[in-house]
């Protein structure tokens, strides 16, 4: 009996840690609104449905928070090392990178003339800043659940190899054009494209260069994100 109630206000005591959590979910989902407001404006001022591509680019960067979700719910009940929590995880992992890939649309800005290049530049970072928050919420709710299991040093070890894995995804993404459905649909090819390149490292300064850029890009902003939310629990307590 005793054991019960304990498991029972663990459960509660979750059920309240959530709410700031769906707060800030709901926020998010209004951030996404006003992006595609940006881009509906846009689309009907300039009288044409480029840039369609970052509507389907966030709904990818939210993918990850689903599964995230999920695999946290999953925990409650079965140890990480069950298959089904497996899954969930590595299907988080496989399209984490897409949340933060938001960031390499900057590149298409100067494709074509627009009507207002600066009103562009805005309703991108309302995209890019939207994906980006998705994404490490994702990663902060995994991080929170590796924490408690592995310990607070080997959560950072961990997370930075996430957070690796995800900047060379993200070089695989923009400069090989492979996408996370290509995993199940052509994994050979992209076993090749690795393999080689990794291979033939000394010769692709690129992949270096764009994997390193955004390791340390991605490894600042979620480490200041963490410690913010750090110092507003102080502040709180």
């Amino acid at each position: 009996m005793p054991g019960r109630t304990k498991r029972l206000s663990n459960v509660r005591s979750s059920a309240l840690d959530d709410r700031p959590v769906i707060r800030l979910v709901l926020a998010l989902l209004c951030s996404s609104l006003v992006s595609i407001g940006l881009y509906a404006y846009g689309a009907w001022r300039n009288q044409s449905l480029l840039y369609e591509y970052l509507v389907w680019n966030l709904f990818l960067a939210w993918v990850p928070l689903l599964f995230a979700a999920i695999v946290i719910k999953l925990l409650r009940r079965r140890a990480w090392s069950n298959w089904l929590t497996m899954l969930f995880s590595f299907l988080w992992l496989s399209f984490l990178p897409n949340s933060f890939y938001l960031i390499t649309d900057y590149v298409h800005l100067r494709e074509i003339e627009r009507v207002d290049i600066l009103f562009d530049v805005v309703m991108f970072t309302s995209f890019i800043f939207t994906g980006l928050v998705v994404g490490f919420l994702s990663l902060f709710l995994v991080h929170r659940e590796l924490v408690t299991r592995v310990g607070r040093r080997t959560s950072y070890w961990l997370v930075g190899l996430v957070l690796f894995v995800c900047s060379y995804a993200i070089y695989l993404g923009r400069d090989l054009r492979w996408n996370t459905w290509d995993i199940l649909a052509n994994p050979a090819g992209i076993l090749f494209d690795v393999s080689d390149r990794l291979i033939k490292i000394g010769h692709e300064p690129q992949m270096v260069l764009t994997t390193l850029s955004f390791f340390i890009l991605l490894s600042t902003l979620y480490a200041i994100l963490w410690e913010a939310v750090r110092v507003i629990r102080d502040l709180e307590a």
